[in-house]
């Protein structure tokens, strides 16, 4: 029987032994809900990592670290499959943090958050992080910044490749050894700003929010085409779409991990044909939304997309 507006539903088999990707085709057969989303969000992240000519742009939002997502991010950027990341100041605190030698712990509800204040632990959701991390991160960071010549003026992503360069295992020091720009336009918004406020009370460096903007709009002008991967929204989604706005084109490829709702007009639950009407994604482009949890949808995305490429 035919069906004129799709094909038919297949039911999904899974047995042992299966690898990511297979299960994600098997949930592309049934192309039902976020799991034929996910099944396109392959489809489209492989082919953008396929594209030679497409500058590939990574977005990172969320408490994605502390979750214990970093070490996806860093091995990507290993891999040059990310061209330009851009990330909130939180996410590359942590990694700082785990960097230096530190951990976050698996917590337990059976603790109220007036005790662990008490005992300097602080908690994001089921993970913990007692305070004497960021002793160790205020040492790590103050001794960084104090390299900086006085009287200079760095842009950020310069001063996070600072202190990329000064670790040896992470999202920034991959990035630092690999001459991957990270920019955090909301750097202000994150324990690495307020440290550099500190510094900068006794020291005379200016870090310019402005002087990031030639190098990135460079790279868009050049790039014959573009990618993103977007983990989450909030201002690293933001700034990662409009860079696109000053060119004659828009974004290519987009995939859109979220767990935001579209319908309460925020950004971070946008939808990616939405940001086409802004013309930061061309008409023609192909782009998946995946709702759901990233520390369950990243792994597998990226596992999947890796199998198909084969490394």
């Amino acid at each position: 029987m035919t069906f004129k507006y799709g094909e038919a539903v297949q039911q999904a088999r899974v047995h042992p032994g299966m690898t990511v990707g297979e299960l994600v085709d098997e949930l592309g057969k049934a192309g039902a809900y976020n799991g034929g989303s996910l099944w396109q969000a392959v489809n489209i992240y492989e082919r953008m990592l396929r594209d030679e000519k497409a500058l590939k742009f990574f977005g990172l939002s969320g408490a994605m670290v502390p979750g214990g997502m970093g070490g996806i991010v860093a091995d990507l950027i290993e891999r040059g499959h990310i061209d330009v990341l851009v990330s909130t100041g939180a996410n590359l605190t942590h990694d700082v943090i785990e960097a230096i030698g530190c951990h976050h712990y698996h917590g337990t509800a059976q603790v109220s958050d007036t005790e662990l204040c008490e005992e300097g632990v602080n908690r994001i959701y089921d993970i913990f992080l007692p305070n004497e991390a960021f002793i160790r991160f205020e040492e790590f960071l103050q001794d960084t910044y104090s390299s900086l010549p006085e009287g200079s003026t760095v842009s950020i992503s310069d001063l996070l490749g600072r202190i990329g360069s000064r670790l040896d295992s992470g999202i920034l020091s991959a990035a630092a050894k690999a001459g991957v720009p990270v920019y955090c336009p909301a750097i202000q918004d994150s324990m690495i700003g307020l440290q550099y406020w500190l510094f900068s009370q006794t020291h005379k460096v200016t870090v310019s929010a402005f002087a990031d903007m030639p190098g990135l709009l460079d790279r868009c002008f050049e790039a014959e085409r573009a990618g993103t991967i977007l983990v989450g929204g909030g201002v690293p989604k933001n700034y990662i779409l409009q860079s696109k706005l000053m060119t004659e084109t828009g974004f290519d490829y987009a995939v859109q991990l979220t767990g935001d709702r579209p319908d309460l007009g925020g950004l971070s639950g946008a939808t990616l044909d939405e940001a086409r009407s802004w013309g930061k994604l061309t008409g023609e482009a192909t782009a998946a939304t995946v709702y759901g949890d990233a520390t369950i949808n990243l792994p597998l995305l990226v596992a999947a997309t890796l199998e198909r490429l084969g490394s």
